[in-house]
């Protein structure tokens, strides 16, 4: 018969000290995660409430609430200040850019990481040197360039200047060598070329990846404005954030609209944030931050 150790009450106590600790400091890390988060949200949830407000109800600072014009000041931005338009350039814009940025790195990172070629490492070098030339440089440039190309207040003039991206490149180059090299053996003795290569092994493999650099490309061209605004003139082809600009020029006995202005922040914050919804599992990927 055997004899079953029974722990003393010491050990026992112990035991219960130290989960009472640990169910404490979940407590308080879920708390600080909860009063952060509270934070952030806070001027967000602000906004959304200002944009139901009338001007009387806004600049009662006691008021919090739902305000009385509902959804009113929105149909106003879409209808009489051409948001619908905007949101649509924006759509179009943002989304090309973006799957510009991804085809673009996606076929630069494979020559670099899997062909040899004289100055490869220059040629990466250089890529990665333009990541110091920030926009405000390029402005004049860019313009006169467009001017020249006869693509000005177009949408190409838009979408085209931000096709490269260094960031994508480095990324994706870093992801491409972290591959096995067996694979990259076995397709060779399999006779697959380049492109099968890439269309049937490497973007399979690096599906996470790239969509986590479309969302970022997205938000990034989403919320483009000093190029936009230099780049186009007439209204019909303009972008949400230039839209959004131009509603504080909306004035009712010389004060300016809230409610339209918040009303426009929401509806340019809803595309990006649906999106950043949606992929944030590949996007928190792309970081290598571990989900479950």
């Amino acid at each position: 018969m055997s004899v079953v150790d029974i722990p003393d009450i010491e050990t026992v106590s112990n035991n219960a000290d130290v989960y009472k600790r640990r169910i404490r400091r979940q407590w308080q890390l879920h708390g600080a995660l909860l009063i952060s988060l509270a934070i952030l949200l806070l001027p967000v949830v602000l906004v959304a409430l200002m944009s139901t407000q009338t001007k009387a109800e806004i600049l009662n600072f006691t008021f919090l609430g739902i305000g009385s014009d509902g959804l009113s000041n929105y149909t106003t931005v879409l209808q009489e200040h051409g948001f619908l338009t905007y949101l649509k350039n924006s759509l179009v814009m943002a989304t090309l850019i973006s799957v510009g940025k991804v085809g673009i790195s996606l076929l630069a990172a494979l020559a670099i990481v899997f062909f040899d070629f004289r100055f490869k490492r220059a040629i990466f070098i250089f890529i990665l040197l333009t990541l110091t030339l920030p926009v405000p440089i390029r402005i004049v440039p860019l313009f006169e360039l467009m001017v020249k190309l006869n693509w000005n207040d177009t949408m190409l003039a838009l979408v085209m200047p931000y096709f490269a991206s260094a960031t994508s490149v480095l990324l994706l180059r870093q992801h491409f060598e972290s591959i096995s090299e067996s694979i990259v053996e076995t397709a060779k003795l399999d006779g697959i070329g380049p492109i099968k290569f890439l269309v049937y092994v490497l973007i399979p493999m690096s599906k996470s990846m790239l969509i986590g650099l479309y969302v970022i490309a997205f938000i990034w061209s989403w919320n483009q404005y000093l190029w936009p605004l230099v780049a186009i003139q007439s209204e019909s082809n303009q972008v949400v954030q230039v839209g959004l600009k131009q509603l504080q020029g909306a004035q009712a006995a010389g004060e300016t609209l809230w409610g339209l202005i918040m009303a426009g922040t929401i509806l340019a914050l809803l595309p990006p944030l649906v999106i950043l919804i949606l992929a944030n599992k590949p996007l928190l990927e792309t970081f290598n931050v571990q989900t479950k």
